[in-house]
């Protein structure tokens, strides 16, 4: 009778991206005498996330890689997981289509509440080849993950239009990508020290943190920074992440001769530190769902100049620059330059204020789930 319930949510492997870094904010904040979170993984090796999960008691489930030469092992595994652990009501996927099979098994095991949460809006002409190809089968997917949730979770209108489809727009349920404010708030001695650390009292920092990955458009990024370090030679720029497309950018950046003014800090694990660091936030991106670094780098106070394919439900503070892709880089570049006089300001009233702070939304996230089941 005092257990908490335990929800089951789906992820590909939780490292630290938009998605598994808003659930984690959720998962620290909530009543955990009330919910519980384990997730299902798609990955053998261990997260980033894996060690913080398993001290607030949550269990992770490892399942093998959705691909298609797994497909008949996969569905094996999923039957089994639910033969298994009928504890479960209550499915939370992170996985976009992909968590159709989970759900096709749930419900025959009579799962009855599976949330299906798009995080994303795919711009298919902005990705690689064999993502183009994917096109059609995701969108059919897509279709039938529609079928099989009993509810839309998005964090943004573009989001949820693009996996629940544009007639659905009345049943979409809006989870704000909260963080907690206070933890990222502006602090100047703070920020000073964080600089000395790194050996950039005396530099101009621009920040980036996303995915090395076609969407977060790093290619262009350091075309931008090339034109502005010229100008501005005491700059950097910081490069917070990793993925697939790292080797081909510090490549890039090796044969531009920019080793000593782009630093690639990898996975951090004291992303309210970084944010410090940084003067302002460049985010060039092809297309976001609510990326919660946007979110994060407002919080602390920045100036972020961004791509305008990004949802103005993004926009919380007045420093804040959208920009054509479609602008040469040196356009990007003055509004850079644009931003090297501002100074910064504690923000976390205005957050809170937009209700983006993790407190209140996570109490939300409690009752929703303890409502669907009463």
């Amino acid at each position: 009778m005092n257990e908490p319930i335990r929800i089951l949510n789906l992820f590909t492997i939780m490292n630290r991206g938009g998605a598994e870094t808003m659930v984690m904010n959720y998962y620290c904040a909530i009543d955990k005498s009330k919910i519980q979170f384990d997730f299902m993984v798609h990955r053998q090796e261990r997260g980033a996330y894996d060690d913080e999960i398993e001290a607030m008691g949550g269990r992770i489930f490892r399942m093998c890689p959705i691909y298609p030469q797994n497909l008949f092992r996969y569905k094996r595994m999923l039957k089994e997981f639910f033969d298994n652990h009928p504890e479960y009501q209550i499915l939370h996927s992170h996985m976009s289509e992909l968590g159709y099979f989970a759900f096709k098994e749930a419900i025959r095991h009579n799962v009855p509440v599976r949330i299906c949460h798009a995080h994303n809006a795919p711009v298919f002409s902005s990705e690689t080849v064999i993502e183009k190809l994917k096109r059609i089968p995701r969108e059919l997917l897509a279709r039938q993950m529609r079928k099989f949730s009993t509810d839309y979770f998005t964090c943004s209108q573009v989001a949820g239009e693009w996996l629940f489809g544009k007639n659905n727009c009345e049943r979409l349920i809006f989870m704000r990508n909260a963080i907690d404010a206070q933890a990222f708030a502006y602090n100047s001695t703070q920020a000073l020290r964080v600089k000395e650390d790194f050996g950039w009292t005396d530099k101009f920092v621009i920040g980036h943190v996303g995915r090395f990955c076609p969407q977060k458009n790093h290619d262009f990024l350091i075309d931008i920074f090339t034109i502005f370090l010229s100008k501005y030679p005491n700059s950097i720029l910081a490069l917070v992440g990793s993925g697939e497309l790292q080797g081909k950018i510090q490549g890039k950046v090796k044969n531009l001769g920019l080793d000593k003014a782009v630093c690639f800090l990898g996975n951090r694990a004291d992303m309210p530190n970084i944010y410090q660091a940084f003067d302002v936030f460049l985010f060039p991106s092809f297309y976001e769902g609510l990326p919660v670094s946007l979110i994060e780098a407002q919080a602390s106070g920045l100036p972020c100049v961004i791509s305008d394919t990004i949802s103005d439900q993004t926009r919380l503070t007045t420093a804040y620059y959208p920009v054509s892709l479609k602008e040469k880089p040196e356009q990007w570049a003055a509004k850079l330059e644009k931003c090297m006089t501002m100074s910064r300001t504690d923000t976390t009233a205005i957050i809170k204020n937009s209700g983006f702070d993790i407190s209140n939304n996570a109490e939300w996230l409690v009752n929703f789930y303890l409502n669907r089941l009463s």
